[in-house]
């Protein structure tokens, strides 16, 4: 299926329905009071998380959805029926904005999440509601206001732990595919990866992490050029990046240190975030590499980078190391948690004192 990450749909919710106006006219009673019954609200639209749905493709060719109306107010006093709410199905972590003004609506990061994306309008109003000790018989009703329309801008981002950074031709889709049960599209090209891969790493005591491998990044991605920007905002929900490094890359004018610190440029003007998150170096294809030159190349691009991070060497395609580098992320990624629950449990302990204090 092809990956869609971003989609433009216009929502309208439903409409008010409209008040009636009415008398009541009954055998013996000829000249009865007002008896016209409200509308109904017209429904809201949601967006609604769902893990089952992969992509936005579907909204690629339904771009408009419009919720229920309210029905009509009747005589007998009977107020019209609420306009049914319109739920759309979109990915998880999927960011809804406003295209017109370019605010951000809300962020589903959660399976089954709910974001309210436009509002049904008010019901109007019948006659009977403007019954008076001076007006006895009003003729007055009201409308039922338009439901709240709106141009949105759904923006998917991957749910990965790890992400994969590196220059096409880096060897990532070989990597994840060694590590992981994903499958990739793998040739010695430029942009193999055309679209964002996920894969869940599963090591041997169960413990789990997903990885994602997104299209390789060139110079000047940050400003659209190759595969464009459109892929790294994947990579602002990961809470580590490896950056891959062909150690081995057939072009022999391609060099290593430059090619980090190209990428690390394109990361930096994306977004400051992005360009200070945690990154390790990872070594790659070092079966391509005489052994007794692999520790003098190795050290030589540590040094040139002035590299105070962690630094791995593998190879995708035997799968030398990536266990070792596979368990270390896993043990990285406990850490964080485990950071994060005690935080939690802190904060929830001062707001339970500052509560009793009360």
């Amino acid at each position: 299926m092809k990956f869609v990450d971003e989609a433009k749909i216009t929502v309208v919710a439903g409409g008010g329905g409209n008040g009636c106006l009415s008398f009541r006219r009954e055998k013996y009673i000829p000249f009865g009071g007002p008896d016209g019954g409200d509308g109904g609200d017209g429904g809201d639209l949601y967006l609604i998380a769902d893990k089952q749905v992969n992509t936005l493709i579907d909204l690629r060719y339904k771009r408009h959805f419009k919720a229920e109306r309210g029905e009509h107010g009747q005589g007998k006093l009977s107020s019209g029926s609420r306009g049914d709410d319109l739920f759309i199905k979109v990915p998880v972590g999927t960011e809804a904005w406003d295209d017109d003004t370019d605010e951000l609506i809300g962020d589903l990061t959660k399976e089954g999440e709910e974001l309210l994306v436009a509002k049904g309008g008010w019901h109007g109003l019948g006659n009977s509601r403007y019954k008076s000790s001076t007006n006895r018989a009003p003729r007055q009703t009201s409308n039922g206001t338009p439901g709240e329309e709106r141009s949105l801008r759904l923006e998917m981002k991957l749910l990965a732990d790890v992400g994969l950074l590196g220059l096409p031709n880096a060897g990532k889709s070989t990597f994840i595919r060694q590590v992981s049960a994903a499958q990739p599209k793998v040739a010695n090209y430029p942009f193999t990866t055309l679209y964002p891969n996920l894969g869940v790493v599963t090591m041997k005591d169960v413990r789990s992490f997903v990885i994602a491998d997104v299209p390789g990044l060139v110079e000047g991605a940050a400003d659209g050029a190759g595969l464009g920007i459109q892929f790294l905002r994947h990579l602002t929900r990961t809470r580590l990046l490896l950056h891959m490094v062909d150690m081995a890359p057939a072009d022999v004018k391609q060099d290593p240190v430059e090619s980090v610190r190209i990428i690390n440029k394109e990361l930096e003007k994306y977004s400051d975030a992005l360009g200070s998150q945690d990154q390790w170096l990872v070594l790659n294809k070092m079966d391509l590499v005489p052994e007794d030159i692999r520790d003098e190349l190795c050290q030589d691009v540590i040094d040139q980078l002035n590299w105070q991070g962690k630094v791995f060497r593998v190879s995708g395609q035997s799968g030398e190391d990536c266990d070792q580098l596979c368990g270390e992320i896993m043990d990285y990624l406990d850490d964080l948690n485990e950071a994060e629950q005690a935080k939690e449990d802190e904060e929830q302990a001062a707001l339970k004192a500052e509560l009793a204090k009360d």
